[in-house]
Protein backbone atom coordinates (compact mmCIF):
# COMPACT_ATOMS: atom_id res chain seq x y z
CA UNK A 1 0.00 0.00 0.00
CA UNK A 2 1.33 3.54 -0.74
CA UNK A 3 1.96 5.80 2.13
CA UNK A 4 2.21 9.53 2.62
CA UNK A 5 4.98 11.41 4.61
CA UNK A 6 2.69 14.04 6.17
CA UNK A 7 5.05 15.30 8.81
CA UNK A 8 4.92 18.72 7.18
CA UNK A 9 2.67 19.67 4.33
CA UNK A 10 1.99 22.77 2.51
CA UNK A 11 -1.64 23.35 1.62
CA UNK A 12 -2.83 25.39 -1.42
CA UNK A 13 -6.18 27.63 -1.18
CA UNK A 14 -8.21 27.53 2.04
CA UNK A 15 -11.37 27.65 0.72
CA UNK A 16 -13.95 25.00 1.76
CA UNK A 17 -11.78 22.28 0.50
CA UNK A 18 -8.80 23.73 1.94
CA UNK A 19 -10.11 24.55 5.15
CA UNK A 20 -11.38 20.97 5.65
CA UNK A 21 -7.66 19.25 4.35
CA UNK A 22 -6.17 22.07 7.58
CA UNK A 23 -8.63 20.77 9.70
CA UNK A 24 -8.20 16.54 8.83
CA UNK A 25 -4.33 17.17 9.07
CA UNK A 26 -4.03 19.44 12.34
CA UNK A 27 -6.71 17.32 14.25
CA UNK A 28 -4.30 14.22 13.28
CA UNK A 29 -0.78 16.12 14.22
CA UNK A 30 0.26 16.74 11.13
CA UNK A 31 2.07 19.91 10.46
CA UNK A 32 0.89 22.76 7.85
CA UNK A 33 2.17 25.37 5.94
CA UNK A 34 -1.36 27.33 3.98
CA UNK A 35 -1.31 29.70 1.24
CA UNK A 36 -3.75 31.75 -0.37
CA UNK A 37 -4.22 34.23 -3.28
CA UNK A 38 -5.91 36.27 -0.59
CA UNK A 39 -4.11 35.92 2.55
CA UNK A 40 -5.80 38.42 4.55
CA UNK A 41 -9.44 37.05 3.82
CA UNK A 42 -8.31 33.58 5.20
CA UNK A 43 -5.96 34.88 8.38
CA UNK A 44 -8.63 33.79 10.69
CA UNK A 45 -8.48 30.11 9.14
CA UNK A 46 -5.08 30.12 9.81
CA UNK A 47 -5.58 31.45 13.42
CA UNK A 48 -8.05 28.96 14.10
CA UNK A 49 -5.92 26.16 13.12
CA UNK A 50 -2.62 27.88 14.47
CA UNK A 51 -0.86 26.96 10.54
CA UNK A 52 1.34 29.51 9.16
CA UNK A 53 0.33 31.58 6.37
CA UNK A 54 1.86 32.53 3.52
CA UNK A 55 2.21 34.96 1.00
CA UNK A 56 1.05 33.44 -2.25
CA UNK A 57 3.05 36.52 -4.49
CA UNK A 58 6.42 35.36 -2.31
CA UNK A 59 7.73 32.94 -4.88
CA UNK A 60 10.95 32.82 -2.61
CA UNK A 61 8.80 32.26 0.36
CA UNK A 62 7.02 29.50 -1.32
CA UNK A 63 9.68 27.94 -2.57
CA UNK A 64 11.55 27.44 0.77
CA UNK A 65 8.57 26.45 2.66
CA UNK A 66 7.95 23.77 -0.46
CA UNK A 67 11.80 22.55 0.15
CA UNK A 68 10.84 22.11 3.43
CA UNK A 69 7.71 20.30 2.73
CA UNK A 70 6.97 16.22 2.80
CA UNK A 71 3.59 17.03 0.80
CA UNK A 72 1.79 19.40 -0.70
CA UNK A 73 -2.04 19.57 -1.36
CA UNK A 74 -3.47 22.07 -3.69
CA UNK A 75 -7.26 22.89 -3.80
CA UNK A 76 -9.00 21.98 -6.49
CA UNK A 77 -9.08 25.35 -8.00
CA UNK A 78 -5.43 25.56 -8.52
CA UNK A 79 -4.41 24.65 -11.99
CA UNK A 80 -1.28 22.83 -13.06
CA UNK A 81 0.38 25.76 -14.24
CA UNK A 82 -0.04 27.74 -10.81
CA UNK A 83 3.35 27.89 -9.19
CA UNK A 84 2.25 25.70 -6.33
CA UNK A 85 2.52 22.85 -8.83
CA UNK A 86 5.28 24.08 -11.03
CA UNK A 87 7.51 24.36 -7.76
CA UNK A 88 6.72 21.09 -5.89
CA UNK A 89 7.03 19.52 -9.27
CA UNK A 90 10.57 21.06 -9.27
CA UNK A 91 11.42 19.79 -6.28
CA UNK A 92 10.30 16.53 -6.14
CA UNK A 93 7.82 17.12 -3.35
CA UNK A 94 4.61 14.60 -3.94
CA UNK A 95 1.36 16.54 -4.73
CA UNK A 96 -1.69 14.80 -3.08
CA UNK A 97 -5.62 15.42 -4.01
CA UNK A 98 -8.38 15.62 -1.11
CA UNK A 99 -9.40 12.58 -2.75
CA UNK A 100 -5.98 10.60 -1.41
CA UNK A 101 -6.08 12.30 1.70
CA UNK A 102 -9.93 11.07 2.36
CA UNK A 103 -8.80 7.61 1.09
CA UNK A 104 -6.02 7.23 3.05
CA UNK A 105 -7.56 8.13 6.45
CA UNK A 106 -10.65 5.95 5.53
CA UNK A 107 -11.60 2.85 4.73
CA UNK A 108 -15.40 2.53 4.18
CA UNK A 109 -16.99 1.96 0.71
CA UNK A 110 -17.22 4.60 -1.55
CA UNK A 111 -18.42 5.09 -5.03
CA UNK A 112 -17.30 7.44 -7.24
CA UNK A 113 -19.07 9.60 -10.30
CA UNK A 114 -17.16 11.79 -12.93
CA UNK A 115 -18.15 13.22 -16.01
CA UNK A 116 -18.68 16.47 -18.06
CA UNK A 117 -22.07 16.48 -17.49
CA UNK A 118 -24.68 14.97 -14.67
CA UNK A 119 -22.16 14.24 -12.41
CA UNK A 120 -24.34 16.16 -9.11
CA UNK A 121 -27.64 14.65 -10.76
CA UNK A 122 -26.40 10.98 -10.34
CA UNK A 123 -24.20 11.57 -7.45
CA UNK A 124 -27.85 12.60 -5.59
CA UNK A 125 -29.66 10.06 -7.32
CA UNK A 126 -27.73 6.89 -6.14
CA UNK A 127 -26.99 8.59 -2.86
CA UNK A 128 -30.99 8.58 -2.60
CA UNK A 129 -31.37 4.59 -3.91
CA UNK A 130 -28.70 3.61 -1.09
CA UNK A 131 -31.06 5.60 1.34
CA UNK A 132 -34.14 4.20 0.59
CA UNK A 133 -32.32 0.88 1.47
CA UNK A 134 -31.56 1.99 4.60
CA UNK A 135 -27.62 2.76 4.16
CA UNK A 136 -26.23 5.88 5.75
CA UNK A 137 -24.83 7.50 2.56
CA UNK A 138 -23.09 10.64 2.15
CA UNK A 139 -23.23 12.38 -0.65
CA UNK A 140 -19.37 14.18 -1.17
CA UNK A 141 -16.73 15.66 -2.67
CA UNK A 142 -17.49 18.29 -5.36
CA UNK A 143 -20.82 18.76 -3.53
CA UNK A 144 -21.27 21.45 -0.69
CA UNK A 145 -19.62 19.03 1.58
CA UNK A 146 -15.81 18.02 1.18
CA UNK A 147 -14.55 13.95 1.03
CA UNK A 148 -12.38 14.70 3.57
CA UNK A 149 -14.66 16.59 6.08
CA UNK A 150 -16.96 13.82 5.47
CA UNK A 151 -14.79 11.29 6.99
CA UNK A 152 -14.82 12.90 10.81
CA UNK A 153 -18.51 13.74 10.60
CA UNK A 154 -20.28 12.52 13.64
CA UNK A 155 -22.90 11.21 11.62
CA UNK A 156 -22.35 7.44 10.93
CA UNK A 157 -21.79 7.61 7.72
CA UNK A 158 -22.11 3.67 5.85
CA UNK A 159 -21.12 4.76 2.89
CA UNK A 160 -19.69 7.81 0.61
CA UNK A 161 -20.98 8.65 -2.79
CA UNK A 162 -17.80 10.64 -4.48
CA UNK A 163 -18.78 13.28 -6.71
CA UNK A 164 -14.68 13.42 -8.47
CA UNK A 165 -14.39 16.59 -10.57
CA UNK A 166 -11.37 16.47 -13.20
CA UNK A 167 -9.42 18.38 -10.57
CA UNK A 168 -9.61 16.65 -7.74
CA UNK A 169 -8.79 13.63 -9.89
CA UNK A 170 -6.01 14.87 -11.53
CA UNK A 171 -3.48 14.74 -9.00
CA UNK A 172 -4.96 11.68 -7.51
CA UNK A 173 -2.21 8.77 -6.04
CA UNK A 174 -4.45 6.35 -4.70
CA UNK A 175 -7.70 7.09 -4.74
CA UNK A 176 -10.01 4.43 -5.44
CA UNK A 177 -14.14 3.14 -5.16
CA UNK A 178 -15.72 0.16 -5.13
CA UNK A 179 -17.90 1.06 -8.39
CA UNK A 180 -17.09 4.42 -10.51
CA UNK A 181 -18.83 5.77 -12.97
CA UNK A 182 -17.70 7.93 -15.64
CA UNK A 183 -20.59 9.31 -17.32
CA UNK A 184 -19.60 11.12 -20.54
CA UNK A 185 -16.71 13.33 -22.13
CA UNK A 186 -17.06 16.67 -24.16
CA UNK A 187 -14.47 19.73 -24.35
CA UNK A 188 -14.27 21.23 -20.54
CA UNK A 189 -12.10 23.04 -18.46
CA UNK A 190 -9.33 23.68 -20.95
CA UNK A 191 -8.11 26.60 -19.70
CA UNK A 192 -7.70 24.74 -16.23
CA UNK A 193 -5.92 21.64 -18.06
CA UNK A 194 -4.31 22.98 -21.13
CA UNK A 195 -5.53 20.66 -23.13
CA UNK A 196 -8.47 18.47 -23.86
CA UNK A 197 -6.18 15.36 -23.66
CA UNK A 198 -5.00 16.61 -20.25
CA UNK A 199 -8.31 16.81 -19.13
CA UNK A 200 -9.58 13.30 -20.40
CA UNK A 201 -6.63 11.69 -18.41
CA UNK A 202 -7.55 13.52 -15.27
CA UNK A 203 -11.20 12.03 -15.91
CA UNK A 204 -9.89 8.49 -16.47
CA UNK A 205 -7.96 8.01 -12.96
CA UNK A 206 -11.21 7.40 -11.76
CA UNK A 207 -10.84 3.86 -12.90
CA UNK A 208 -6.79 3.92 -12.26
CA UNK A 209 -6.56 1.97 -8.85
CA UNK A 210 -9.65 0.05 -8.85
CA UNK A 211 -9.00 -3.74 -8.49
CA UNK A 212 -10.52 -6.66 -10.10
CA UNK A 213 -13.66 -7.40 -7.74
CA UNK A 214 -14.50 -3.56 -8.15
CA UNK A 215 -16.82 -2.13 -11.21
CA UNK A 216 -15.78 0.10 -13.25
CA UNK A 217 -19.29 1.70 -15.29
CA UNK A 218 -19.07 2.94 -18.88
CA UNK A 219 -21.16 4.36 -21.76
CA UNK A 220 -21.63 1.38 -24.35
CA UNK A 221 -19.70 2.48 -27.26
CA UNK A 222 -18.78 5.54 -26.41
CA UNK A 223 -16.08 6.59 -28.88
CA UNK A 224 -14.54 9.65 -26.63
CA UNK A 225 -13.87 7.66 -23.52
CA UNK A 226 -13.16 3.58 -25.31
CA UNK A 227 -9.17 5.06 -25.58
CA UNK A 228 -9.21 5.11 -21.43
CA UNK A 229 -10.99 2.06 -20.96
CA UNK A 230 -7.41 0.18 -21.81
CA UNK A 231 -5.83 -1.38 -18.77
CA UNK A 232 -8.94 -1.71 -17.03
CA UNK A 233 -8.76 -4.43 -13.78
CA UNK A 234 -12.29 -3.74 -12.54
CA UNK A 235 -15.45 -5.34 -13.91
CA UNK A 236 -17.21 -3.68 -17.24
CA UNK A 237 -20.43 -2.49 -16.82
CA UNK A 238 -22.13 -0.33 -19.63
CA UNK A 239 -24.73 1.83 -19.77
CA UNK A 240 -26.95 3.11 -22.64
CA UNK A 241 -29.72 4.01 -25.20
CA UNK A 242 -31.00 0.90 -26.69
CA UNK A 243 -27.47 -1.11 -25.65
CA UNK A 244 -25.83 -1.66 -22.62
CA UNK A 245 -25.83 -3.80 -19.43
CA UNK A 246 -28.03 -1.44 -17.88
CA UNK A 247 -29.85 0.48 -20.86
CA UNK A 248 -33.24 2.29 -21.64
CA UNK A 249 -35.76 0.93 -24.43
CA UNK A 250 -38.18 3.31 -25.86
CA UNK A 251 -40.42 1.73 -22.98
CA UNK A 252 -38.41 0.28 -20.06
CA UNK A 253 -34.97 0.77 -17.89
CA UNK A 254 -34.00 -2.82 -18.21
CA UNK A 255 -30.87 -3.68 -15.78
CA UNK A 256 -28.76 -7.09 -17.01
CA UNK A 257 -32.13 -8.59 -18.53
CA UNK A 258 -34.66 -6.78 -15.84
CA UNK A 259 -37.13 -4.79 -16.25
CA UNK A 260 -36.85 -2.13 -13.52
CA UNK A 261 -39.06 0.91 -14.63
CA UNK A 262 -41.18 2.23 -17.28
CA UNK A 263 -39.44 5.34 -18.53
CA UNK A 264 -43.37 7.12 -18.83
CA UNK A 265 -43.28 6.25 -14.96
CA UNK A 266 -40.23 8.20 -14.34
CA UNK A 267 -41.20 12.20 -14.04
CA UNK A 268 -37.36 12.86 -15.72
CA UNK A 269 -37.13 10.75 -19.29
CA UNK A 270 -35.46 12.89 -21.52
CA UNK A 271 -32.41 11.27 -23.16
CA UNK A 272 -30.37 12.72 -21.16
CA UNK A 273 -32.36 11.95 -18.07
CA UNK A 274 -32.42 8.43 -18.87
CA UNK A 275 -28.79 7.60 -19.06
CA UNK A 276 -28.17 9.88 -15.58
CA UNK A 277 -30.86 6.92 -14.46
CA UNK A 278 -29.07 3.94 -16.22
CA UNK A 279 -25.61 4.97 -14.61
CA UNK A 280 -27.41 5.52 -11.35
CA UNK A 281 -29.13 2.10 -11.42
CA UNK A 282 -25.75 0.86 -12.39
CA UNK A 283 -24.25 1.93 -9.18
CA UNK A 284 -26.64 0.93 -6.55
CA UNK A 285 -26.72 -2.44 -8.20
CA UNK A 286 -23.49 -2.37 -7.19
CA UNK A 287 -24.35 -2.16 -3.75
CA UNK A 288 -27.03 -4.68 -3.58
CA UNK A 289 -29.61 -2.44 -3.48
CA UNK A 290 -33.18 -4.49 -4.65
CA UNK A 291 -34.67 -3.08 -7.93
CA UNK A 292 -37.86 -2.26 -6.02
CA UNK A 293 -36.64 0.22 -4.00
CA UNK A 294 -34.46 1.44 -6.93
CA UNK A 295 -37.75 1.63 -8.90
CA UNK A 296 -39.07 3.76 -6.08
CA UNK A 297 -36.77 6.23 -6.13
CA UNK A 298 -37.05 6.84 -9.89
CA UNK A 299 -40.79 7.19 -9.78
CA UNK A 300 -40.21 9.94 -8.11
CA UNK A 301 -37.23 11.73 -8.55
CA UNK A 302 -37.92 15.40 -9.93
CA UNK A 303 -33.85 16.64 -10.24
CA UNK A 304 -32.50 18.92 -8.42
CA UNK A 305 -32.19 23.31 -8.89
CA UNK A 306 -30.54 24.75 -11.89
CA UNK A 307 -30.43 21.32 -13.76
CA UNK A 308 -33.36 21.85 -16.92
CA UNK A 309 -35.07 23.08 -13.56
CA UNK A 310 -39.02 23.33 -14.34
CA UNK A 311 -39.65 26.83 -12.97
CA UNK A 312 -43.05 28.58 -14.23
CA UNK A 313 -45.57 28.66 -16.60
CA UNK A 314 -46.75 31.95 -17.27
CA UNK A 315 -49.79 33.21 -20.29
CA UNK A 316 -48.85 29.94 -21.83
CA UNK A 317 -45.20 29.80 -21.84
CA UNK A 318 -43.37 27.54 -20.11
CA UNK A 319 -39.82 28.57 -18.71
CA UNK A 320 -36.61 26.22 -17.58
CA UNK A 321 -33.42 27.17 -15.74
CA UNK A 322 -30.74 25.06 -16.19
CA UNK A 323 -28.13 27.47 -15.20
CA UNK A 324 -25.60 24.58 -14.31
CA UNK A 325 -25.05 24.31 -18.12
CA UNK A 326 -21.50 26.08 -18.47
CA UNK A 327 -20.41 23.68 -21.75
CA UNK A 328 -21.57 23.21 -24.69
CA UNK A 329 -22.10 19.74 -24.13
CA UNK A 330 -24.44 20.40 -21.29
CA UNK A 331 -26.86 22.83 -23.01
CA UNK A 332 -26.94 20.59 -26.13
CA UNK A 333 -28.10 17.05 -23.43
CA UNK A 334 -30.45 19.42 -22.11
CA UNK A 335 -32.12 20.85 -25.20
CA UNK A 336 -32.61 17.31 -26.56
CA UNK A 337 -35.89 17.25 -24.74
CA UNK A 338 -37.29 20.71 -26.44
CA UNK A 339 -38.54 21.24 -30.27
CA UNK A 340 -39.59 24.47 -29.38
CA UNK A 341 -37.49 26.66 -27.60
CA UNK A 342 -36.21 29.98 -27.29
CA UNK A 343 -32.66 29.94 -25.70
CA UNK A 344 -31.12 32.22 -23.36
CA UNK A 345 -27.20 31.74 -23.96
CA UNK A 346 -23.95 32.95 -23.12
CA UNK A 347 -21.59 33.83 -19.83
CA UNK A 348 -17.85 33.49 -19.62
CA UNK A 349 -16.51 30.85 -22.28
CA UNK A 350 -13.71 28.41 -20.90
CA UNK A 351 -11.53 27.93 -24.01
CA UNK A 352 -14.08 25.91 -25.19
CA UNK A 353 -15.45 25.47 -29.19
CA UNK A 354 -19.40 27.48 -28.88
CA UNK A 355 -20.00 26.53 -32.83
CA UNK A 356 -21.35 23.20 -31.69
CA UNK A 357 -24.31 24.73 -30.72
CA UNK A 358 -25.43 25.24 -34.32
CA UNK A 359 -27.01 21.57 -33.72
CA UNK A 360 -29.61 22.94 -32.11
CA UNK A 361 -31.05 25.21 -34.66
CA UNK A 362 -34.06 22.85 -35.77
CA UNK A 363 -35.16 22.91 -32.14
CA UNK A 364 -34.89 26.50 -31.84
CA UNK A 365 -37.76 29.57 -32.27
CA UNK A 366 -35.01 32.27 -31.35
CA UNK A 367 -31.83 33.04 -29.23
CA UNK A 368 -31.27 36.06 -26.49
CA UNK A 369 -27.52 36.31 -26.21
CA UNK A 370 -25.90 37.59 -23.03
CA UNK A 371 -22.87 38.77 -21.13
CA UNK A 372 -19.04 38.27 -22.48
CA UNK A 373 -19.20 35.77 -25.23
CA UNK A 374 -22.68 37.79 -26.72
CA UNK A 375 -20.95 38.96 -30.11
CA UNK A 376 -19.11 35.19 -30.49
CA UNK A 377 -22.93 33.88 -30.06
CA UNK A 378 -24.15 36.32 -32.66
CA UNK A 379 -21.91 35.28 -35.25
CA UNK A 380 -22.07 31.70 -34.72
CA UNK A 381 -25.84 31.55 -35.21
CA UNK A 382 -25.83 34.52 -37.65
CA UNK A 383 -28.93 33.82 -39.71
CA UNK A 384 -30.28 30.57 -38.94
CA UNK A 385 -32.32 31.70 -36.22
CA UNK A 386 -33.49 34.96 -34.98
CA UNK A 387 -31.23 35.90 -31.93
CA UNK A 388 -30.90 39.16 -30.21
CA UNK A 389 -28.40 40.61 -27.25
CA UNK A 390 -29.74 41.48 -23.99
CA UNK A 391 -27.65 43.52 -21.36
CA UNK A 392 -28.98 42.01 -17.96
CA UNK A 393 -31.19 39.08 -17.42
CA UNK A 394 -34.61 41.11 -16.77
CA UNK A 395 -33.73 42.57 -20.66
CA UNK A 396 -32.97 38.59 -21.49
CA UNK A 397 -36.51 37.28 -20.03
CA UNK A 398 -38.19 40.36 -21.75
CA UNK A 399 -36.42 39.83 -25.00
CA UNK A 400 -36.77 35.94 -24.98
CA UNK A 401 -40.86 36.54 -24.30
CA UNK A 402 -41.36 38.49 -27.21
CA UNK A 403 -39.27 35.61 -29.27
CA UNK A 404 -41.00 33.17 -28.21
CA UNK A 405 -45.12 34.48 -27.77
CA UNK A 406 -46.05 33.77 -31.26
CA UNK A 407 -45.00 30.29 -31.01
CA UNK A 408 -45.57 29.19 -28.10
CA UNK A 409 -41.87 28.34 -27.46
CA UNK A 410 -40.52 27.35 -23.88
CA UNK A 411 -37.53 30.07 -22.97
CA UNK A 412 -34.89 28.05 -21.92
CA UNK A 413 -31.84 29.36 -19.83
CA UNK A 414 -28.86 27.22 -20.48
CA UNK A 415 -25.94 29.33 -20.65
CA UNK A 416 -23.71 27.10 -22.28
CA UNK A 417 -20.86 29.14 -20.55
CA UNK A 418 -19.38 30.36 -16.97
CA UNK A 419 -21.72 32.89 -14.93
CA UNK A 420 -18.53 34.86 -13.87
CA UNK A 421 -18.68 37.69 -16.11
CA UNK A 422 -22.03 38.70 -14.28
CA UNK A 423 -22.42 36.56 -11.37
CA UNK A 424 -20.75 34.55 -8.54
CA UNK A 425 -21.63 31.15 -9.75
CA UNK A 426 -23.87 29.31 -11.82
CA UNK A 427 -26.34 29.18 -8.26
CA UNK A 428 -26.59 33.23 -8.01
CA UNK A 429 -27.30 33.10 -12.18
CA UNK A 430 -29.89 30.43 -11.75
CA UNK A 431 -31.85 32.24 -9.08
CA UNK A 432 -31.65 35.47 -10.47
CA UNK A 433 -34.13 33.90 -13.61
CA UNK A 434 -36.38 32.50 -11.43
CA UNK A 435 -36.58 35.64 -9.25
CA UNK A 436 -37.37 37.25 -12.71
CA UNK A 437 -39.61 34.88 -14.25
CA UNK A 438 -41.45 34.57 -10.84
CA UNK A 439 -42.09 38.48 -11.08
CA UNK A 440 -43.41 38.34 -14.06
CA UNK A 441 -45.65 35.28 -13.25
CA UNK A 442 -46.71 37.86 -10.11
CA UNK A 443 -47.81 40.61 -12.53
CA UNK A 444 -50.03 37.68 -14.28
CA UNK A 445 -48.80 39.60 -17.85
CA UNK A 446 -46.22 39.78 -20.33
CA UNK A 447 -45.57 42.56 -21.80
Amino acid sequence: MITFDLEKVVVGGLGATGSAVTAALTARGHGVVALDDDPKSVANVAERFQVELLDSKSEAQIKDAINQATSVVPSPGIPRHHQLHVLADGAGVPVLSELDLAAYFDNRPRLAITGTNGKTTVTELTSQMLRTSDLQAAAVGNTAVPFISAIDDTAKHEIFVVEASSFALDRTRLFRADAAAWLNLAPDHLDWHGSFEAYAAAKSKIWKHQRQDDFAIAPYGDEAIKPWMTGIEAQLVTFGLGAGDVHCTQSQLIAHGESIIAVSDMPLSRPHDQLNACAAVALALSTGVSTHLIAQVLATFEGLAHRTEYVAKVRGLRFFNDSKATTPHATIAALSGFDNAVLIVGGRNKGLDLSDLRELVPALTGVVTIGETSPILAEVFGDLVPSVAANSMEDAVTQAVQLARTSGADVVLSPACASFDWYLNYVERGDHFKRVVEQLKSEGEIS
